[in-house]
């Protein structure tokens, strides 16, 4: 099983591929599209941890940016109904702290943010995860995003419904959201999430 990459960027694509060079093999690997924005300069030296995804028909590595992103990435692929894109794409919007917080709370309207994610497959994702994410070790993750999990979902619930008005994606909410405070008012929040969305336009 291959863990983790560490090694040159060769290159990545529009379809959210990177390629890795270790020690002369290029490996292929899917990342969301914000982590492979900030994964670096082509050239430059990468760290990712990896999910080895074996199919009959096809063998695909996924990458992350941290140990706690993958472990929340597998304790998806542990649900009814949940392959490795809709995993990606709820870890893309959620990462494990927050995930870990929406869950808790029972905040259905922040995983129907998800592109592909009705209110029906929300609320039955809300009932397995519970139990899967909660033998999760998150905690390096919160502590590298600065979130508390324990923060103020109201106004993280407003700020997202404010951007998602406002026409920014699902991917870029979820990147921005993962950048602020975890309480606050709503329009404190909002203004530092469009500058920060402004800045990485």
């Amino acid at each position: 099983m291959i863990g983790s990459l560490r090694g040159t960027l060769v290159d990545r694509s529009a379809r959210a591929e990177v390629l890795i060079e270790v020690n002369g093999v290029g490996y292929r690997a899917t990342m969301a599209p914000a982590a492979v924005a900030a994964l670096g300069r082509q050239g430059s030296t990468v760290m990712v941890h990896t999910h080895l995804h074996v199919r009959e028909d096809a063998l695909t590595l996924y990458a992350f940016p941290t140990s706690g992103d993958r472990d929340c990435f597998e304790a998806l692929l542990g649900a009814h109904g949940v392959g490795p894109a809709l995993a990606l794409a709820i870890v893309a919007v959620h990462g494990p702290a927050e995930l870990r917080r929406v869950v808790a709370d029972g905040d259905l309207d922040a995983l129907t943010m998800v592109p592909g994610v009705g209110r029906k497959t929300a609320a039955r994702l809300l009932i397995e995860l519970k139990s899967r994410l909660e033998g999760a070790d998150f905690a390096s993750a919160t502590a590298q995003i600065g979130v508390d999990g324990d923060g103020g979902p109201s106004a993280r619930r407003d700020l997202r419904e404010a951007l998602v008005a406002l026409g920014y994606e699902a991917d870029e909410i979820g990147a921005v959201v993962r950048e602020l405070p975890a309480d606050g008012e709503v329009e404190d929040l909002l203004r530092n999430a469009l500058r920060l969305l402004t800045a990485a336009r």
